[in-house]
């Protein structure tokens, strides 16, 4: 039980703080509406989802509207502003998926600002699940989708032009957190990384809804695709159980369909945490001596407004908001 001792510490720190994931853990479950999201860029991203999902809105629009938020920030790596493949283009992937069971996703978009929401569309007014490349542009701008110029911006022009001094692949874990307002940028040749925001949310109807956009690794080879667009690896809701998301090394939440995995073991009966830690220890199990130099992190939420997240490496955040003035991070659990 949280006791007045404990109460009066937590609220000193004040909103969008760091917590630990136990301190919380019986104060934040069962709650609804609710909203979870990858990385401390979640939290802005949560307060706009939050405005949806307060206003007894649809969590569908709520996990939209809120990672449109990342998409438009040239701080972080998610969006026009990330870092581009090894041929100098930024190129975007995404996913959403609702609480019928509705799906729609977009990979190797180039020069549209918003590729979740061209996602949604594909979901909506076609009878397919997935475009790519040429045709998710052509789709894009005949639904009224503008096309951006294809310059990079900034910072993305210096880091590309920094790795082409030895355009070596060398991802870093947690590398995602060295980007955005809350730790500028100071990489070192060759460490460069992607972002991912994830995002799942249960509204007060209790539906449950998802989404997922990236710009995938910085420095991928031309036409390479993560898991983040692709249902049942970097998304999947299921409205009889809950949601989960992935953010790290795309390739191997794609061998394990990972969220597909995380939401049939809430499906057993197991928590949201226990979820994601099984999930988690089904990647590290395959090669433990290759995890030690990855990052892989799942968080879901089930239909009780329970959530919970786990990793391979120290050093992974979420962001959950639930109130008005509940809007925070959580360290996840980690199993190294």
């Amino acid at each position: 039980m949280l006791n007045r001792r404990n109460f009066l510490q937590l609220s000193s720190l004040g909103f969008g703080s760091l917590f630990n994931q136990d301190v919380f853990a019986k104060n934040r479950n069962r709650s609804r509406p609710i909203v979870i999201s990858t990385w401390p860029e979640g939290l802005k991203a949560n307060e706009e989802a939050w405005k949806i999902l307060k206003s007894n809105g649809k969590a569908l629009d709520a996990v939209e509207k809120g990672v449109n938020v990342t998409e438009s920030s040239i701080n972080c790596c998610v969006g026009l502003g990330a870092n581009p493949d090894r041929d100098g283009i930024v190129t975007l992937d995404a996913c959403i998926m609702d609480e019928m069971g509705n799906c729609g996703a977009v990979a190797a978009l180039e020069r549209i600002k918003h590729p979740v929401s061209v996602a949604r569309m594909v979901m909506e007014k076609t009878p397919h699940v997935f475009l790519v490349g040429e045709g998710a542009q052509q789709f894009a701008v005949k639904e009224g989708f503008t096309l951006d110029e294809q310059v990079l911006s900034p910072s993305a022009k210096k880091e590309y032009e920094n790795w082409l001094k030895k355009s070596e692949y060398k991802p870093i874990i947690n590398i995602e957190k060295g980007h955005g307002p809350f730790a500028p940028s100071q990489l070192e040749d060759g460490a460069y990384n992607h972002d991912t925001i994830g995002m799942v949310a249960l509204d007060a109807s209790g539906n449950v809804s998802g989404s997922c956009t990236t710009s995938g690794m910085g420095f991928k080879m031309r036409g390479r695709v993560g898991d983040s667009p692709i249902i049942g690896a970097g998304l999947f809701v299921d409205n009889e159980v809950g949601a989960a998301t992935a953010t790290g090394v795309g390739e191997e939440v794609i061998r394990i369909c990972g969220t597909h995995l995380v939401v049939e073991l809430m499906r057993q009966g197991n928590s949201p945490e226990e979820a994601c830690r099984k999930a988690v220890h089904r990647i590290v199990k395959r090669d433990k001596a290759k995890a030690k130099d990855l990052q892989v992190g799942f968080i879901a939420i089930n239909k009780n407004g329970e959530h919970g997240g786990f990793c391979i490496q120290k050093g992974f955040d979420y962001a959950v908001c639930y109130a008005d003035d509940k809007n925070y991070l959580i360290q996840a659990k980690s199993y190294f």
